[in-house]
């Protein structure tokens, strides 16, 4: 998969190779869903204040390649690469795992 980030409108979606035969196309992608309010997840800051609210801090003791946050209450850790634009389903169902009914995982078309 390649391509570039595109913020708009409040939502960040990829458009996978731009400047193929000079045109735009649109693949499918996962978006992170925040489920008490369906506000998709746009970037980490506002991830972070969502997760915050949860009860996660961050930590800074790890990996400095990587953003991450623990609950003192569990043994969870979540770990985000730092550039948003590599922010993937993968990072995305390991929040879901980690809090269970407050975030979903959508097709994006």
């Amino acid at each position: 998969m390649s391509g570039v980030w595109v913020f708009k409108n409040g939502v960040i979606r990829l458009v996978e190779n731009p400047n193929q035969s000079g045109g735009v196309t649109h693949g499918r992608r996962n978006v992170l869903v925040y489920l008490p309010t369906g506000e998709v997840v746009s970037s980490y800051s506002s991830l972070e204040q969502i997760l915050m609210s949860l009860g996660w801090e961050r930590y800074f003791n790890g990996d400095h390649d990587l953003i991450q946050y623990h609950k003192r209450s569990s043994i969870d850790l979540i770990s985000l690469p730092r550039d948003f634009s590599k922010f993937n389903s993968v990072y995305m169902y390991d929040i879901v795992i980690k809090n269970p009914n407050t975030f979903h995982v959508r097709d994006f078309h």
